[in-house]
């Protein structure tokens, strides 16, 4: 059962980045404007969205691709394939809490930014927790 949970968090996690960075790639100037929070934080500049975009698309898809393979030997590897796109989450989410300390940022950047980079974190970490707690057990 819980590996069930952990493949739908997973899937969802995955496509909601994935769709964010397609997002990004394909129509990087109306994601600036529509996303709460990113105009405060500097000048609209497409290369960088869109650079920005691939990345994520590269972790929805990690994320996506180990959520689908659910042999006992790919669960053993989904850790390792889970975990340098929930690092990049995790450091993202701690650069924008160190923008609000230093004060680049004021804190209510923290409450703006919740749901689409502390959260996606904090899930992240969770699927790697579960992932290990797993491994070899199912």
């Amino acid at each position: 059962m819980i590996s069930k949970v952990i493949i739908a968090i997973a899937s969802l996690l995955g496509l909601a980045a994935f769709t964010n960075g397609l997002f990004m790639l394909i129509a990087p100037e109306q994601w600036y404007w529509l996303v709460p929070g990113v105009p405060e934080r500097g000048p609209f500049n497409q290369h960088f969205l869109r650079d920005i975009g691939m990345i994520y698309m590269l972790i929805g898809s990690a994320l996506f691709y180990g959520a689908l393979y659910n042999s006992a030997l790919y669960k053993n590897f989904r850790l390792l394939l889970w975990l340098m796109p929930i690092s990049w989450l995790v450091f993202h989410a701690i650069f924008h809490a160190w923008e609000v300390v230093v004060g680049i940022s004021g804190p209510e950047a923290l409450l703006v930014d919740f749901a689409g980079v502390t959260l996606p974190a904090i899930v992240g970490i969770g699927l790697l927790y579960a992932s290990y707690k797993l491994q070899g057990k199912e």
